[in-house]
């Protein structure tokens, strides 16, 4: 800007600047660069990723939310992307891959409209009409869930996956985990569903305990290994002698002075040991240390005693057995103490676990995965949090959908017919979002080393034959029906993927102006 020919500066040198045109292409080039990086993952025939951090750590995975968190991004726009995904991800546990790619395929379908002179405003508002009509058409389209049907959409999930041969198993693993902690409304949390890791036997191995598994063991070998009819105390608080807030000096001149402190020190741990077995309990799980000395009177007693245990584990514990959690040791009553079948230290592999088992009533359950390497069950879990989320949606909503491309083709085809009506250069957008969403039935035919012409082409057909449950096989290439073929996920997946995606880029297309400061002493975000 210039005053009288003189420059006036109100940004500082440490600032760099792009608008208009300019800042909309290096917006969707970001974008659709993001979705290239994940599309070669999408489908049973996907690839997987292999990501190194800077210390040399390695994931490998083809689950998108993942891959792009593991991503060291920097572009903003490329930053709203991994946001898509991880959106995705927290409320509905799958379609992170499917949401990305069709955030991509947008972009770059409303590049195309923009060089053509049609305005972002004007796109923007073409792609939310399209997506308003889309959950229509999806919710038309969208059929009852009874269990079989979950149990497909949890199968579904984890086809194309690390643990896909063992999909049957783990997927009535994580049906009955859900089914468990499910309440009286129907609600699920799935932070009552905990997941441990054991590497060593085979992804066949994993089991559901209806209970809490602590990655814990007992404090002392002479501690009763297996504990029946637990009465379980929790306290939050260190069991030991606390130590003063101030310095203090205690100045022991003779022996008697000294034994008399050691002892006075003593009966202090007596006190405590007896608070816990006077309330009734003989298990006993502390968020903090337990002194030595109360852990040795405490095995004398025959308390089983965990100490250190993660605030998660705490929570777990409280839930299924109904004990309360107490401050102190000395504030226990026989009322805050919780219920349990069965309380056993084993040995798993190479790890020792406690197992807190047969509650009444588990509001907390754990799946126990097994797995030959660290990277196998690293997948193993990413999987059966994918399929977690996928049942809770499923049996929340009762609705799901076929797979394999066909709710995308039925919808291209719906919102063409719909563009029809749509007056301006909003129809242009209604359109293009159309062909927007053929993206995923034609990366599912690349990735399964099909032609997408012909598989996409075929697909057209069939949905113009009203069969809307047509989709592609992958394995034969063939069009099917994929409610035969046992290809479901749920209607919420679908929805929140193009919602999620619609929004994105709605919000990308409407910035005409970025402003990136250079970190101190570095430089701008490359690209701007």
């Amino acid at each position: 800007m210039y005053l009288y020919d003189q420059p006036i500066y109100i940004l500082s040198e440490n600032t760099r600047r792009t608008s208009g045109r300019d800042a909309q292409r290096w917006n969707i080039l970001a974008g659709r660069a993001v979705s290239s990086a994940v599309r070669t993952t999408l489908g049973p025939k996907g690839m997987d990723k292999m990501l190194v951090d800077a210390s040399g750590n390695v994931v490998v995975t083809n689950d998108g939310a993942t891959i792009l968190t593991e991503m060291d991004v920097e572009h903003p726009a490329a930053q709203m992307m991994v946001e898509v995904a991880e959106t995705q991800e927290a409320e509905t546990g799958d379609g992170t891959t499917t949401a990305v790619v069709l955030a991509g395929e947008l972009l770059s379908r409303a590049e195309d409209l923009l060089e053509n002179d049609v305005h972002p405003t004007v796109v923007a508002n073409g792609y939310r009409f399209a997506a308003a009509e889309a959950r229509s058409i999806l919710e038309g389209m969208a059929t009852p869930a009874d269990e079989g049907r979950v149990l497909e959409a949890a199968r579904t999930a984890m086809t194309g996956k690390g643990p896909e041969a063992a999909k049957e198993h783990l997927a009535d693993l994580v049906f009955r985990a859900v089914e468990a902690v499910r309440d009286a409304d129907g609600e699920v949390d799935l932070e009552n569903v905990a997941i441990e890791t054991v590497v060593g036997a085979s992804v066949d191995d994993a089991s559901l305990v209806e209970g809490v598994v602590l990655s814990k063991e007992r404090m002392r070998e002479t501690m009763p290994r297996r504990v029946g009819d637990a009465r379980v105390a929790l306290v939050d608080a260190p069991v030991e002698v606390r130590g003063t807030e101030v310095d203090a000096h205690v100045d022991l001149s003779t022996t008697e002075q000294l034994e008399a402190f050691l002892a006075h020190e003593e009966s202090e741990l007596r006190a405590m040991a007896a608070a816990v077995t006077d309330a009734g309990a003989n298990v006993l799980v502390t968020r903090k240390k337990v002194d030595d000395l109360v852990a040795g009177f405490l095995a004398k007693a025959g308390v089983f005693v965990v100490q250190r245990a993660k605030d998660g584990e705490m929570r777990a514990l409280a839930r299924a057995t109904g004990a309360k959690r107490v401050s102190s040791v000395s504030d226990l009553t026989p009322e805050d103490l919780g219920a349990a079948g069965l309380v056993e230290e084993r040995d798993v592999g190479d790890d020792t676990f406690v197992f807190v088992e047969e509650c009444a009533e588990p509001a907390s359950v754990t799946i126990l995965l097994r797995g030959g390497t660290e990277h196998v069950v690293g997948e193993v879990e990413r999987a059966v949090e994918d399929a977690l989320g996928v049942v809770r949606v499923a049996m929340r909503d009762d609705l799901v959908l076929p797979g394999g491309g066909a709710p995308e083709v039925e919808l291209a085809r719906g919102l063409r017919e719909f563009a029809s009506g749509v007056a301006g250069r909003e129809q242009l957008a209604v359109e293009a979002f159309a062909d927007a969403v053929e993206v995923i039935p034609r990366t599912l035919a690349e990735n399964a080393g099909l032609d997408p012409i012909d598989s996409v082409v075929a697909l057209r057909a069939a949905h113009e034959r009203g069969e809307t449950a047509a989709g592609l096989d992958a394995y034969t290439g063939e069009v099917s029906d994929m409610y035969d073929l046992e290809v479901v996920e749920p209607l919420a997946v679908k929805l929140q993927a193009v919602e999620g995606a619609t929004e994105c880029v709605e919000l990308l297309l409407r910035i005409d102006d970025v402003v990136a400061a250079r970190a101190s002493g570095g430089s701008a975000p490359e690209a701007f």
